[in-house]
């Protein structure tokens, strides 16, 4: 399948509910609009929330990481830049760069985001394989996709992060994490 690696899709102009009380779209829009461009892009693929429900696998976001450049304002259209990054066993990583589309056809970054969708059962929310069909439309469309050893520590952070207890890092999603060192006051053996 000779598919693009980066669409540009979603298309939408920011209204006025979008907006805080200095008009400009409040940081928590983005998050929404991330999520949107990234899950029209996976539709758009036969990898959306359609083919994995027809599989009888529900897909959750496990993690969200934005990246704020710029501000758009009412009436701005902003446009969203998405492509797979990475295709694992139960889980899959989206990069989405939502852009503010200018007057003269140039486009601004306004903020980057990378997400983490990992498949789980619908009954026990339990982490399960990528069924089959969106999985092989997911490989179709990851740019690296003969490169299974791309994962989340190739993509660029926005700063220097340390892992906690819990977090995902470079496991995927539903590994056990291991349990914190425990202190306990007293001599020591």
């Amino acid at each position: 399948m000779n598919t693009p690696a980066v669409s540009t899709a979603f298309r939408t102009r920011v209204e006025h509910v979008d907006t805080d009380a200095t008009g400009i779209v409040h940081f928590s829009r983005y998050t929404s609009l991330i999520e949107t461009a990234g899950t029209e892009y996976l539709e758009a693929y036969g990898a959306g929330l359609t083919a994995f429900t027809a599989a009888g696998v529900d897909l959750v976001a496990a993690e969200l990481q934005v990246t704020y450049l710029n501000s758009a304002v009412h009436r701005d259209v902003v446009v969203g830049d998405t492509r797979v990054e990475h295709v694992g066993a139960a889980w899959f990583t989206l990069a989405v760069s939502l852009l503010r589309e200018e007057g003269d056809g140039t486009r601004t970054p306004l903020v980057s985001g990378h997400l983490v969708y990992a498949a789980v059962d619908p009954d026990t929310r339990r982490p399960v394989p990528l069924p089959a069909p969106p999985r092989h439309a997911l490989r179709g469309i990851v740019p690296d996709a003969a490169d299974e050893s791309s994962t989340l520590r190739s993509r660029p952070r926005s700063g220097p992060r340390t892992p906690s207890a819990g977090h995902l890092g470079d496991r995927r999603p539903g590994a056990r994490t291991p349990p914190p060192a425990v202190h306990r006051p007293g001599a020591r053996p």
